[in-house]
């Protein structure tokens, strides 16, 4: 019965094509809505469950009269088929009641409505551009994704269940008083108002200490995530107190909030506790006043006094609930702020599909510089031919990495445009125009994933046998052999920890070079792609990486120009314009700045033609021979 309930919701539903809304009540309808269904059946069932509660005082009330108004002898001869009805009511009815009740409460919609919006919220956030993610801490973004998919199910379940099943009862309750003596419901009609300018005053107030205290709380979190996923620096510069300080502040902070939310608590509590006993004194007397005047049954009075006990109960519960819902709608609102964020650079409604056939790359016009005043790229043109091998060199700043972004359609350019094989990269889809690309970075992270996930990483669909050959390739199969993780998982199933801390810097790239290989797109990225290896094991790969760009057009940026000197052509760039291209020899030839900083990596022991109108012909000076050496353009 349990897992016919439980199936009912697919969490890891394909989400709606629409982002989730900004506004507070649509952001709750864009996942309320999935579970529609089964939200309309637990507030049917809750106003049964409240009918059914309401029938106990009355229950109580007409047992009183019928033992005072009947004989001993004659009460259950008489009287049986009324008294079996209770019974039947309260042992099976009301049972069943509840018994559906929990079933969509918890069956259904505790577990399937948390993490189907848990599921839409990272299927929305993880599409978003690298450059949301490089303004906030990633344990903030995660802890606001798993916290308001709870938060939104407590607050639409509690709403739904336990407001609607108070409000039946109350109105019941009413009724029911009323039929015997309209005085007697009186109390309760006050009790009502009152108990309404209570929420009225005090829910707006929760509800904004709660955003309050939730808004902390998401600042702590990230701040305790960012001091582990960085833990080897706070280790290495020794500053365990500083990050105590770091983090002190923030608990600090969510501390005071807390405190204030919590303040506002009590108060409520107090004047709820207050407004229930006078409801409690005010029926009990309005009762046995009207009693002793013959305006009521006894019968009616042992109903009241118990419907007045189930109200004190149920306002604790509704005020428990509300406190809850509008702790779950702070949180909510908190975690919009990542959630319900518009998608930056999303890709056009008519994006099509890149197709490559050449892996020409054609930059027209370029400029780009971060939204900020100082351009990093200035109307930079470079073509780079289908299968040719272009390395770009260049001190810091002077543009590389930031084209390689453009490249990758990370940032949209602000003037120009990038092409391959003649198609305009904002005009395709971003995942068609990264999946024809593949790129070796210098800080290689690895998914806290097998060894085997993060090579198959590059092709999913790889075979075990593909995958260990392009191990092979990145020669990582020996060290990969001579794993073992805590667990005792071996080889290609032992786990490399978050971002690869438990391997070497060396074979983080080795396997970061393995699933590039197993990738085996038409456009190749190396961003010093082996500066993280020995000698010998980078000469080892080079030999590897040759093969892997035989056929392809490859970028490479590289400080060290010996790795890449036997590039097709090299591209100087500086201050985000081309200064100089071509080969190696005929950059050496011409004595500008390429040359100079070979001749400065190279110790000094070559020669360098100056450049043009630095002396006369003949007059080489080498770098390094007493005169001042020019500065590194890398």
């Amino acid at each position: 019965m349990f897992h016919r309930f439980e199936r009912f919701l697919m969490p890891t539903a394909l989400p709606p094509d629409a982002p989730p809304p900004q506004e507070l009540i649509a952001f709750y309808w864009h996942y309320a809505k999935q579970a529609r269904g089964f939200l309309a059946a637990l507030v049917v069932v809750g106003a049964g469950v409240a009918l059914l509660d309401i029938t106990i005082p009355v229950f109580i009330g007409r047992v009183v009269t019928l033992v005072t108004q009947s004989n001993g002898h004659d009460l259950l001869q008489v009287h049986w088929r009324e008294l079996a009805g209770m019974a039947f009511v309260l042992v099976l009815v009301r049972p069943a009641a509840y018994l559906a009740q929990n079933l969509i409460r918890n069956q259904i919609l505790t577990p399937g409505l948390t993490n189907l919006t848990r599921w839409q919220n990272h299927w929305h956030v993880v599409r978003q551009s690298w450059a949301f993610f490089q303004n906030d801490f990633a344990g903030r973004i995660a802890g606001r994704i798993v916290q308001t998919g709870a938060s939104l199910r407590e607050s639409v379940v509690s709403s739904a269940s336990v407001l609607w099943t108070v409000l039946i009862y109350g109105t019941s309750a009413v009724l029911v008083l009323s039929a015997s003596n309209v005085r007697l419901a009186v109390p309760l009609l006050i009790w009502f108002a009152c108990f309404s300018a209570l929420l009225w005053f005090f829910v707006p107030r929760m509800r904004d200490r709660s955003r309050l205290n939730s808004e902390a709380r998401s600042a702590l979190t990230g701040r305790v995530v960012d001091c582990y996923t960085n833990i080897l620096t706070v280790k290495l510069f020794a500053r365990a107190k500083d990050e105590d300080n770091f983090v002190r502040e923030a608990i600090d902070a969510h501390t005071d909030a807390f405190h204030r939310q919590q303040r506002l608590n009590t108060m409520f509590g107090l004047f709820l506790s207050l407004l229930n006993g006078a409801l409690i004194a005010s029926i009990g007397a309005s009762a046995i006043m009207l009693w002793q005047n013959g305006l009521i049954t006894s019968g009616m009075v042992a109903t009241a006094l118990p419907l007045s006990f189930q109200i004190n109960g149920l306002s604790w519960l509704v005020a428990e609930n509300v406190t809850t819902i509008f702790e779950a709608i702070g949180t909510v609102q908190d975690g919009m702020r990542s959630i319900a964020a518009p998608r930056q650079m999303p890709d056009k409604a008519d994006a099509g599909q890149l197709r490559v056939t050449k892996g020409e790359i054609r930059v027209k016009n370029v400029c780009f510089g971060y939204g900020g005043s100082r351009a990093v790229l200035r109307d930079l043109n470079l073509t780079i031919r289908g299968g040719e091998r272009v390395g770009l060199v260049g001190h810091s700043g002077a543009g590389k990495s930031t084209l390689v972004n453009l490249l990758l359609h990370f940032y949209e350019v602000e003037s120009g445009t990038i092409l391959i094989d003649g198609q305009d990269i904002a005009g395709v889809t971003q995942e068609s125009l990264r999946s024809h690309i593949a790129m070796v970075t210098q800080d290689t992270s690895l998914l806290h994933r097998s060894i085997r996930d993060n090579i198959g990483y590059g092709r999913p669909s790889a075979t075990e046998d593909e995958i260990r050959q392009a191990a092979a390739k990145a020669h990582a199969l020996d060290f990969i052999e001579g794993l073992e993780d805590a667990q005792g998982r071996r080889g290609f199933d032992a786990l490399v920890g978050e971002r690869g801390v438990k391997l070497s810097g060396g074979q983080r790239q080795r396997i970061a070079i393995a699933r590039v290989i197993l990738r085996n797109a038409p456009i190749l990225i190396l961003d010093e792609a082996t500066s993280a290896l020995d000698s010998e094991v980078e000469s080892a790969i080079q030999d590897q990486l040759g093969e892997l760009m035989e056929g392809r057009t490859v970028v490479a940026i590289a400080h060290r120009l010996s790795t890449i000197a036997q590039m097709d052509r090299l591209v100087v760039l500086d201050h985000g314009k081309v200064i100089e291209e071509g080969t190696h020899a005929s950059l050496l030839l011409a004595g500008g700045a390429y040359a100079r900083s070979w001749s400065r990596q190279s110790g000094g022991f070559e020669s360098v033609p100056p450049a043009r109108g630095e002396g006369a012909p003949g007059n080489r000076q080498a770098v390094g021979s007493g005169a001042r050496a020019p500065q590194s353009i890398v």
